[in-house]
């Protein structure tokens, strides 16, 4: 791997920012993958779990981690196998967000379904309850990004890729 080349991964719940930072990045050049979309993901369960879940596609991901390239490479999700993933990533940041601003978020947005029903808003409450704390264990970096302009995110997150 290049030394100058740079892995971020952003992860966080629904509605804490990611694809708005994913599109930033864009729009400043940068490589940036959602991985919500575009066939990252499929459905199954991860070695070890009982439970079904979204999960990366690993041959995919392990290629698009190892490939060649001269910038940085951002990417975003937040799936049950990601932690695998880890260690191919110069940062793990983890976006945070109070309840109540996440659940306003995801009620209001308007390019993905996920959040818009109690049944969605109860799940999402689970989630920061018990895959919240999951993800800031393995995070190097934490934003909190309520207060934060869609900007001041995209700057830091560039930042990082300096200070590596």
């Amino acid at each position: 791997m290049d030394a100058a080349v740079k892995r971020i991964l952003i992860t966080g719940m629904s509605g804490t920012g990611k694809t708005t930072a994913i599109e930033h990045l864009q729009a400043h050049g940068f490589e940036a993958v959602e991985t919500d979309v575009g066939g990252w993901c499929e459905w199954g369960v991860q070695p070890g779990d009982t439970e079904s879940g979204w999960l990366w596609n690993e041959t995919r991901m392990r290629d698009l981690l190892a490939a060649p390239r001269s910038g940085p490479l951002f990417v975003s999700g937040c799936v049950s196998n990601q932690g695998r993933f880890y260690p191919l990533f110069d940062r793990v940041v983890l976006f945070t967000a109070p309840t109540e601003v996440i659940l306003e978020r995801v009620k209001r947005r308007t390019n993905n379904p996920y959040g818009k029903t109690a049944a969605d808003q109860q799940e999402i409450l689970e989630y920061i309850d018990t895959v919240e704390p999951l993800l800031r264990r393995g995070a190097d970096v934490e934003l909190n990004t309520a207060s934060l302009s869609a900007e001041t995110i995209t700057r830091r997150l560039i930042e990082l890729t300096q200070s590596l």
